[in-house]
């Protein structure tokens, strides 16, 4: 088992987790200094003393880029083994490490969160981030993770060369993840940890705003994509409709429009993974699941309209409710690199 901790500009609580940890478990722990400068070369000192592993680079790059420079040291020179990350600040109880790395060995093929409850005394911009990433990454995902933000979570061995092909280099690499796993043929496991706030939170380097934009950064491009389309079929919807008066051929020709320009905007911006996917192949699945939901967007329209709701008004609430189920299929199946079977979360105590 490797522990893994990615550090920038820590203190003297790193040092005190990793003697903690070497005096309660046989795990080797290694660190990654992500560019804290020479004014904190002391405490890397202090801690590779205590017989842990430092590496890193000069210039500050990231936590999501950090840990895949950790997950690159421990598949060259510790093979085989799982990984446990934990942050340098204090936040995560030795007690709380050994718990995810326990259910870590009864997972197969998952991702183990230590999951914080949110009870007592939470900093606000901590409730905030998790707030914000929380409500779009189970509407993405249907996962019921209860922090997204956790930086406590566990890998297994056979995952350590996935880990390292997804996109972030911030903390946005870790929403990217949860994202991602269900489409890599990964489970997500959550194990309850103890919820602990040192002094405000305040050594987060966790930006509330700038970085909740950057870890949604995927969800927000792909809301755009669909607002765009969305006001794009809306537009020709009405402009068909008042030219021929028949709303089926109205539906069909705005939904050609908006779809093929939907198709373009999200294999270039939203999904960019995903262009590795040969075209025509995206493309098939694409216009599949266009027709899929043309088919369901008629449906609910004539319903809708049928009971009286003016047409526009009909049009916001279908799309809305269409909303989901386009991501979903997109994310796991038209744009995703390889199979997709479904995720799923185990929430355990």
């Amino acid at each position: 088992m490797i522990i893994l901790i990615p550090a920038y500009e820590p203190d003297e609580r790193l040092v005190r987790l990793v003697a903690s940890i070497r005096a309660a478990s046989p795990a080797h722990v290694v660190i990654v200094d992500d560019g804290s400068g020479t004014a904190y070369r002391h405490v890397f000192d202090a801690a590779r003393a205590l017989g842990c592993t430092v590496i890193g680079y000069a210039t500050n790059r990231g936590k999501g880029h950090a840990l895949k420079e950790g997950f690159r040291h421990v598949a060259l020179h510790h093979p085989g083994e799982d990984v446990v990350c934990a942050d340098c600040d204090g936040q995560h109880t030795v007690v709380d490490i050994l718990r995810v790395a326990d259910r870590l060995h009864g997972a197969c093929d998952a991702m183990v969160l230590g999951e914080r409850r949110f009870t007592g005394a939470v900093p606000a911009r901590s409730r905030f981030g998790n707030a914000a990433t929380g409500v779009l990454v189970r509407m993405a995902t249907h996962l019921p993770v209860q922090d997204t933000q956790t930086g406590l979570r566990g890998y297994p061995a056979s995952m350590l060369d996935w880990l390292q092909t997804v996109d972030g280099d911030r903390f946005e690499y870790e929403l990217n993840l949860l994202l991602r796993a269900g489409g890599a043929g990964y489970d997500v496991e959550g194990v309850g940890i103890e919820t602990i706030y040192l002094d405000g939170n305040l050594s987060s380097h966790f930006r509330p705003v700038v970085d909740s934009v950057r870890v949604c950064a995927p969800l927000l491009r792909f809301s755009l994509s669909s607002l765009a389309a969305f006001a794009l079929d809306t537009v020709a919807l009405l402009a068909l409709h008042a030219v021929t008066g028949n709303l089926l051929a109205s539906v069909v020709g705005a939904r050609v429009i908006s779809s093929t320009a939907n198709f373009a905007a999200n294999r270039r911006l939203v999904f960019a993974h995903g262009q590795d996917k040969r075209l025509g192949a995206a493309a098939l699945q694409y216009w599949v699941l266009a027709v899929a939901l043309l088919a369901a967007s008629y449906g609910l329209l004539s319903f809708l309209t049928r009971t009286g709701l003016p047409l526009l008004a009909a049009k916001v609430l279908t799309e809305a409710t269409l909303f989901v189920v386009s991501y979903q299929v997109q994310r796991r199946l038209v744009f995703a690199r390889g199979s997709v079977p479904a995720a799923r979360v185990t929430i355990r105590g």
